[in-house]
């Protein structure tokens, strides 16, 4: 958690600076991008909210994303992530979305993608999408990387 709340503090930093504020969905993460940027003192200033869509009802019901909505959408993918972060950046009128989507494992998930493969996204003033495959089956390994990647990406977003 030390090197995800590190990274959180740079980003609380630029957040604040600029006056910005950001509302997060994760998915394989469980909440760790989310307790990251919100152990920062301060979090008020920039932290709006965040979902954990998990499911397909967490999808419907926290995102308000309709299975109609996701007619040539694969979960788990980029495209999938991008309309996460749209979304929740658009349910929260926040500046910044952020999103994470995968498999942390053991096992792969039922849409085909291998443990390790995770997909994040933001969406705001800057906005770009990436792929990660760490090829490890290790669950918690996994939700870490996955997290410190969703935040690296803001950061780098946030720092253009």
């Amino acid at each position: 958690m030390k090197e995800l709340v590190a990274i959180a503090e740079q980003i609380a930093a630029k957040l604040i600076e600029r006056g910005e504020r950001i509302a997060v969905a994760e998915s394989s993460t469980g909440g760790l991008i989310s307790a990251a940027l919100l152990a920062v003192p301060g979090a008020s200033a920039y932290f709006l909210g965040s979902a954990v869509v998990y499911t397909r009802d967490a999808r419907r019901v926290l995102m308000d994303i309709p299975d109609e909505a996701m007619k040539g959408i694969r979960p788990s993918s980029e495209v999938y992530a991008q309309l996460l972060a749209n979304q929740i950046r658009q349910r929260f009128a926040s500046d910044w979305g952020l999103s994470e989507t995968g498999a942390t494992g053991p096992a792969g998930n039922r849409y085909g993608d291998a443990a390790g493969h995770s997909c994040m996204a933001v969406a705001g003033p800057q906005a770009s999408v990436i792929t990660l495959e760490t090829g490890s089956t290790d669950r918690q390994a996994n939700m870490q990387v996955f997290a410190a990647t969703a935040l690296k990406l803001l950061l780098q977003n946030l720092s253009r």
